[in-house]
C-alpha cells in the first residue's frame, strides 16, 4: 500500500517536472516544434526528402529548393512547427558580432565559380550575407568576397559563409597611405601605377572601383589620415610620411606616371623635357615649402636650395647641407715646382625658376657638385697655379680671387646656376719654402731697420747742430729780453711810486675822515651812556628807597609783634609762677646760655692768721698761669689731631 502511494506521488511530481525540464525535447519529438532563442540563429540540416527531388545539383552544398542537406534558409529567433526531429537537425549558432574598429570578411563555400583571372567574388544583394538564399539566387560566387561586414550583429548562415574579423586600416597624422590593389584590370603598357579612379570612396567600395575600370597593382591615388573600411583581400596599404619641403628650398617633382607632356623649356635647353604638372617627366612648377601627400613610388621630389649655398673645398669644414662632405682641400703645383694647398669656398645661388632645369640636367644636387663644381673649381686653380710661382701667387691673391669669381661665374651660367662669389681661404706653401721666405723677410726687415737707424742718427746730428744754434740764439734773445725787462721794471717802479704816493694820500684823507667820524660817534655814545647811567642810578635809588621803606616797615611790625608776644608770655609766666620765681628762672637761663662759671676751678685761700696770705696768693696765681698754658697747649694739640 505504501509502495503504491510512493509510486503514485512520484509520478504526480516527476512527470510535470520532467515535462518542465525537457519540454523542448518533448515538443520537438511529439509536435515537431523548434524554439530558437533570441540571441541565436537556427541552422537547419534536412536529413531526407519524403516526396520530390532529394539530391543536390553537382558541386553544390547548400540546398535552395528543399533538397536534403544544409539548408540555405536559417531560423531567426522564434517558434517553428513541422521541424520533426526524425527529418530535420537544427543547430543553434550565436550571432556573428563585429566589434567597433573591426570589419568582417566573408568567404563563401558555395555559389557560382569565380571569373577567370579574378580572386574576389563581386557583391550581390544578400543583406550583408544574412540571406544565404538571396546570395545564391542572385549569382553569388564562391571564395573571398569583395563586400565587407561593418561593425554590428548579424544572423549569418555559417554553413555557407566563414567570417574572418580583422582590423580597420588607420592612417596616422602627417602620413599618407600607399595603396596596392590585388584585383582589377592589368596596368597599361609603360605604366607603373593605376590611374586615378573616381567614386569608390577611397577604395572602400571595391565593386565601384572595379566597375569603373580600376587597375590592379600600385595606385596613383593615396589615402590621407583617418580610418577606413578597406578589404585587405583587395588592397594592401603602406604608410609613409608626408613629403616635407623646408623653408629655403623648393621641391622639383619628377613624375614617373602620366602622359608624355609637351616640352616647356626653350630651344637652347637640350638636357631633358620640362613638362606641365600631371605629365610624365620633370614638372616646370616646383613645390614651395610645406607638407605634401605624395606617393613616393610614382613621384620623386628633389630638394633644391634657393638661398645662397656655400660649398667648402676644405678638409676640416663642411656645411649643414652636407653637399660638400666629399670635397677636400685643393692641392696645386706652382710654376717653380712647389706643391701647396689652398682652401676655397664657392657661393652659388639657384633661382626657383631654374631649379627644374638643374634637376633635369643633373638629376640631383649631389651630381651638380660632383660633375660641375668640383672639376671646374679644382682645374681652374691648378691651371692658375702653373702660371705663377708660389711667392707671386701669394702676392696676387686678391687679383686671382677676382679672376676666379669671374671665370667660374661664367662657367656656372651655362648650367643654370648663378655664381655669387669665389673665396680663397688658407694658402699653405711647403715648409722649406716658408723658411726661405721667412729668412728673406727677416733680412729685409733688418735692412729696413738698419736704414731706419742710420736715418735716425743723421736726424740726431742735425738735431744737435740745430740745438746748439738754438742755445746761442737763446742767450742773445735772453740779453735782449733782459734790457727790455729792465726798462719795463723801471717804468713799473716809477708807476708804482706814483701809485703808492697817491695811495698814501688817499689813505691819510680816509683816515682823517674816519677819525673825525669816530670822535663824533664816540662823543655821542658817551653822552648817551651818561644819560642812560644817570637814569639807571635814579631808578635804582628810587627802587632801593622803596625797598628800605618796605623792609623797615615790615621789620618794625615784626619786632612789635614779637615784643607783644613776649610781653604777653612774661605776663602769663609771672601770673603762673610768681614774680620772684620767674626772675630766678630767667637769671639761671642767662647764666646757662652765657656759660658763666659760678664756682672757680682753683680756690686759693690763707691759714687764717694772714701771715702767708700774700705768698699763697702769688703761688695760686702762678699755678693758674701754668694751668692756662697747659690748657692752651692741649687745645692746640687737639686741634692738630
Amino acid at each position: 500500500m505504501e509502495t503504491s502511494m510512493l509510486i503514485r506521488w512520484g509520478l504526480i511530481i516527476g512527470i510535470p517536472l520532467f515535462c518542465l525540464l525537457f519540454y523542448r525535447f518533448i515538443l520537438r519529438v511529439f509536435f515537431g516544434v523548434v524554439i530558437v532563442p533570441e540571441d541565436k540563429v537556427g541552422l537547419v540540416t534536412k536529413k531526407f526528402v519524403l516526396v520530390g527531388k532529394q539530391q543536390l545539383p553537382e558541386g553544390r552544398i547548400i540546398a535552395l529548393n528543399g533538397e536534403a542537406g544544409f539548408q540555405a534558409q536559417t531560423l531567426a529567433p522564434g517558434i517553428y512547427f513541422g521541424k520533426w526531429i526524425w527529418q530535420y537537425d537544427v543547430t543553434f549558432q550565436p550571432f556573428i558580432i563585429i566589434p567597433t574598429g573591426k570589419i568582417g570578411l566573408a568567404l563563401a563555400k558555395d555559389g557560382a565559380e569565380l571569373e577567370t583571372g579574378s580572386i574576389l567574388a563581386r557583391k550581390v544583394p544578400c543583406d550583408s550575407f544574412q540571406d544565404a538564399e538571396a546570395f545564391l539566387k542572385n549569382g553569388g560566387r564562391k571564395g573571398r568576397q569583395t563586400a565587407i561586414i561593418t561593425p554590428g550583429s548579424y544572423r549569418i548562415n555559417t554553413f555557407l559563409f566563414d567570417v574572418e574579423i580583422t582590423d580597420m586600416i588607420s592612417i596616422p597624422d602627417n602620413a599618407v597611405g600607399i595603396v596596392t590593389t590585388l584585383e582589377g584590370n592589368p596596368l597599361e603598357e609603360g605604366q607603373i601605377a593605376g590611374k586615378i579612379i573616381s567614386a569608390h570612396n577611397k577604395f572602400q567600395d571595391v565593386d565601384q572601383f572595379l566597375n569603373n575600370g580600376g587597375y590592379k597593382g600600385l595606385q596613383e591615388q593615396v589615402i590621407l589620415a583617418g580610418s577606413y573600411f578597406l578589404n585587405p583581400w583587395f588592397a594592401k596599404v603602406e604608410t609613409v610620411k608626408m613629403t616635407e619641403i623646408p623653408i629655403g628650398y623648393v621641391g622639383v617633382v619628377i613624375s614617373f606616371v602620366g602622359n608624355d607632356g609637351v616640352d616647356l623649356s626653350d630651344a637652347e635647353f637640350k638636357h631633358g623635357n620640362i613638362v606641365a604638372k600631371g605629365s610624365k617627366g620633370v614638372w616646370a612648377e616646383p613645390l614651395g615649402p610645406g607638407k605634401y601627400p605624395i606617393n613616393p613610388y610614382i613621384l620623386k621630389v628633389e630638394l633644391v636650395p634657393t638661398t645662397n649655398l656655400v660649398l667648402n673645398w676644405a678638409s676640416a669644414r663642411s656645411e649643414a647641407h652636407q653637399l660638400d662632405k666629399n670635397l677636400s682641400t685643393i692641392t696645386v703645383r706652382s710654376k717653380d715646382g712647389f706643391p701647396f694647398n689652398l682652401d676655397v669656398a664657392q657661393i652659388i645661388h639657384i633661382p626657383t625658376t631654374e631649379a627644374p632645369k638643374v634637376i633635369a640636367r643633373f638629376g640631383n644636387m649631389n651630381n651638380l657638385v660632383s660633375q660641375v663644381l668640383e672639376p671646374t673649381i679644382g682645374n681652374y686653380f691648378r691651371n692658375s697655379a702653373q702660371d705663377s710661382d708660389v711667392i707671386a701667387f701669394l702676392g696676387t691673391r686678391k687679383e686671382r680671387q677676382e679672376s676666379a669669381r669671374d671665370h667660374i661665374g661664367k662657367v656656372l651660367e651655362q648650367y643654370n646656376v648663378f655664381g655669387v662669389d669665389t673665396l680663397i681661404g688658407d694658402i699653405v706653401p711647403p715648409d722649406s719654402l716658408m723658411k726661405t721666405l721667412t729668412d728673406r723677410k727677416i733680412a729685409e726687415e733688418q735692412k729696413v731697420t738698419y736704414e731706419t737707424q742710420m736715418k735716425a742718427q743723421e736726424t740726431r746730428q742735425s738735431l744737435e747742430k740745430e740745438t746748439a744754434i738754438a742755445d746761442i740764439q737763446k742767450e742773445i734773445v735772453k740779453a735782449d729780453q733782459g734790457v727790455l725787462i729792465a726798462e719795463r721794471i723801471a717804468d713799473a717802479s716809477v708807476k708804482k711810486a706814483t701809485g703808492d704816493a697817491n695811495s698814501v694820500r688817499l689813505q691819510a684823507n680816509a683816515e682823517a675822515d674816519r677819525v673825525k667820524l669816530l670822535a663824533s660817534g664816540e662823543a655821542e655814545r658817551t653822552r648817551l651812556l651818561a644819560k642812560a647811567d644817570s637814569e639807571k642810578i635814579e631808578l635804582l635809588a628810587k627802587a632801593d628807597a622803596e625797598k628800605i621803606s618796605v623792609t623797615g616797615n615790615a621789620e618794625a611790625e615784626k619786632i612789635l609783634a614779637i615784643g607783644k608776644s613776649n610781653a604777653e608770655s612774661y605776663k602769663l609766666s609771672v601770673e603762673a609762677m610768681g614774680g620772684n620765681n620767674f626772675t630766678q628762672l630767667k637769671v639761671m637761663e642767662s647764666i646757662a646760655s652765657q656759660h658763666v662759671k659760678i664756682m672757680p676751678d682753683v680756690l686759693i685761700g690763707g691759714n687764717g692768721d694772714g701771715t702767708n696770705s700774700g705768698i699763697s696768693g702769688l703761688l695760686g696765681l702762678q699755678i693758674l698761669q701754668q694751668l692756662g698754658k697747659k690748657v692752651d697747649s692741649g687745645d692746640s694739640d687737639n686741634s692738630k689731631n
